[in-house]
């Protein structure tokens, strides 16, 4: 039933939207080790100029071409920081927020206080952030929205898991769907399958999203050894 489910969710969600947004994926492989998922997508010119670059143990996105670059804000950050055996990830800025946090003694929840939605109006994009505690076996979802009264109010929602069945991750996105505006991530994460490693998981997942809006795509395994292994598909390559 819950491979029937997985596989449901990744057809309505991912493979039949034109526009789920940015994405988070944590679980595990049919392998059983850890698979960690995050992709960008574009539909303005300054949203597309960009390809994700691994340097220095972090995993940011960059600007294609640096001359074509608009407004930074916004687009340019850190994705993917890890800090004394834990993993976070997340669709802007609050990736360095969680990890001077986390480096500080706090928690994730603490970390997060100090952030809101996107400052995009109309779409006020969610923040989506994901924390996994590999000595625990513990994962964290995180889902910053805007308050339905106010655009200046944000509602924190939390997901922790602390067991999760090889061949499974939770997922979240920024949006449903496309539209003007842009309407955000609305529930809890969705469930969705994993294949047997990063290579496989990468290239299912990229045929997946729309071909015209998916700029770029990592997938990083982590099995709780010495081997780690990062994945990256990009749509555009780098320009100096």
């Amino acid at each position: 039933m819950q491979n029937e489910l997985a596989e449901q969710n990744f057809q309505q969600h991912l493979a039949k939207n034109v526009y789920p947004g940015r994405g988070i994926v944590l679980g595990r492989s049919l392998n059983n080790s850890w698979l960690l998922i995050y992709w960008i997508m574009g539909r303005s010119s300054n949203s597309r100029n960009r390809i994700f670059r691994h340097q220095n143990g972090i995993l940011r996105t960059e600007a294609a071409d640096p001359s074509l670059v608009e407004d930074p804000a916004l687009i340019i950050y850190n994705a993917m920081r890890d800090l004394d055996g834990k993993i976070i990830i997340s669709n802007g800025s609050q990736t360095d927020t969680i990890y001077d946090g986390l480096a500080a003694g706090s928690s994730i929840y603490t970390a997060l206080q100090t952030e809101k939605h996107e400052p995009d109006a109309p779409n006020f994009t969610p923040r989506i952030s994901a924390l996994i505690e590999l000595q625990k076996s513990v994962m964290t979802l995180s889902k910053i929205s805007k308050s339905d009264f106010s655009a200046e109010h944000s509602v924190y929602n939390y997901y922790r898991y602390a067991d999760i069945p090889a061949g499974f991750g939770y997922c979240l996105t920024t949006y449903m769907g496309d539209g003007n505006p842009l309407p955000s991530f609305r529930g809890d994460p969705l469930l969705l399958p994993l294949e047997a490693n990063a290579e496989e998981t990468a290239e299912r997942y990229w045929q997946a999203l729309d071909a015209d809006n998916r700029i770029s795509l990592a997938v990083r395994e982590f099995d709780g050894s010495a081997d780690d292994s990062l994945k990256i598909i990009n749509r555009f390559q780098h320009k100096n």
